[in-house]
């Protein structure tokens, strides 16, 4: 396009110039000032006053005359280029149109246009792709929903049943009356679970994560998740073990990372085979931090592996009290890492399920705070110093 309206410009500088010499010749002609004159006398002048005439007009006017035509031919090849450019935008637009209807032909544009083309159509795919995973979250969702619904049910109405036992037999001896409350209280927790995943859903669809990053010490705070998930481990008989680099420091909002970690300690839990281990590993280098969470496990298909942290997926067909969950912690986890800089992943095999986590992290922050530390260790092993 460029180079096109670039020739137009040329050629109108050349037409104009040959405008121009034509004119100044002819103007000057013996031939031309004779046809004039001539002209002019048939007109009821007189030679004498056919001659001023010409003077006036033709040969002390001449320059006008000369951009007059220089004018006119450039806005005659301005007209011709704005046409072609109006049916190039006209095509883009046709292409655009395209690019948000369902149609499933190709956008074609003109030879100079071509990579734009290759664009609206990458494009047109992207958007295409994004509607359908739209369709596909908001069906999970409702099924989620309509199975959360149905779930609340059942420990609802065993709350209520054992309630109205305990309150329409006050002859009932002790030991039932406690084997009966802890029965009901057992199913009030449960109820409260699913309560909380209905919660969950609301907040995942209204909330906009935002981060308070100050520095923090991943190391810490990966060792502190053994210890806070206890309860859930020695449930399965697993154990966990953390290996992580000491003095792994970074910028990034510890609220908010703790509860990736957490989510994916409680995903491997809930997924692995129960008296096995969980192995939590934590590298740095290279600029950025690489923390890995490995569990033994049935293997994930390839094809549920690529929708795994696709918000309300599980990869489970159905819910059981066993893995639970409205399928939110790993799509919270990646939008958790993503807002980081950083990118969440995970690859299985018939033996271990791994995920991995990549964050940034400033180099030179983290290089100052090891560097602090070592430091105030120095002091406390020499306090003389």
């Amino acid at each position: 396009m460029a180079l096109r309206s670039a020739l137009i410009s040329i050629l109108a500088v050349a037409a104009g110039y040959g405008l121009l010499t034509f004119l100044t010749r002819g103007i000057g002609g013996e031939t031309f000032q004779s046809l004039v004159l001539k002209v002019l006398q048939k007109l009821g002048m007189s030679a004498e006053r056919a001659a001023a005439v010409y003077t006036r007009l033709l040969v002390n006017g001449r320059v006008l005359f000369v951009l007059g035509g220089f004018l006119l031919m450039f806005f005659l090849f301005y007209l011709l280029a704005l046409k072609r450019m109006t049916r190039y935008l006209n095509s883009v637009s046709d292409g655009l149109d395209r690019v948000l209807s369902e149609s499933p032909e190709a956008i074609v544009l003109p030879g100079e246009l071509e990579p734009m083309a290759e664009q609206m159509n990458e494009l047109r795919r992207r958007l295409s792709w994004r509607a359908q995973q739209a369709v596909e979250s908001e069906q999970r969702k409702n099924e989620m929903v309509v199975c959360l619904a149905h779930d609340l049910k059942t420990p609802l109405t065993s709350v209520t049943a054992y309630l109205t036992m305990l309150d329409e037999h006050p002859e009932m001896s002790q030991e039932e009356r406690v084997k009966y409350t802890h029965i009901t209280l057992e199913k009030a927790i449960r109820l409260e679970e699913l309560m909380n995943e209905f919660f969950e859903i609301t907040r995942f669809n209204a909330q906009d994560i935002t981060l308070e990053k100050r520095e923090i010490n991943l190391s810490i705070m990966l060792e502190q998740l053994e210890d806070e998930n206890y309860g859930l481990l020695n449930a399965k008989n697993m154990t966990c073990v953390v290996d992580v680099q000491e003095g792994l420091l970074m910028l990034g909002d510890p609220e908010q990372l703790a509860r990736v970690f957490d989510n994916l300690l409680k995903n491997a839990a809930a997924y692995g085979n129960e008296g096995t281990q969980i192995l939590i590993q934590a590298r740095g280098g290279n600029g950025g931090i690489t923390i890995v969470f490995t569990n033994e496990g049935p293997q994930i298909p390839q094809k549920k592996l690529e929708m795994i942290f696709e918000k309300f997926y599980r990869v489970d067909d159905g819910r059981s009290s066993k893995t639970g969950g409205a399928g939110l912690g790993l799509a919270i986890a990646k939008r958790i890492v993503e807002l980081h800089g950083g990118a969440i992943s995970a690859v299985s095999d018939s033996k271990n399920t791994r995920f991995i986590v990549n964050i940034p992290v400033d180099a030179q922050v983290a290089k100052g705070e090891s560097n602090e530390k070592e430091r105030k260790q120095r002091q406390k092993r020499n306090p003389a110093k």
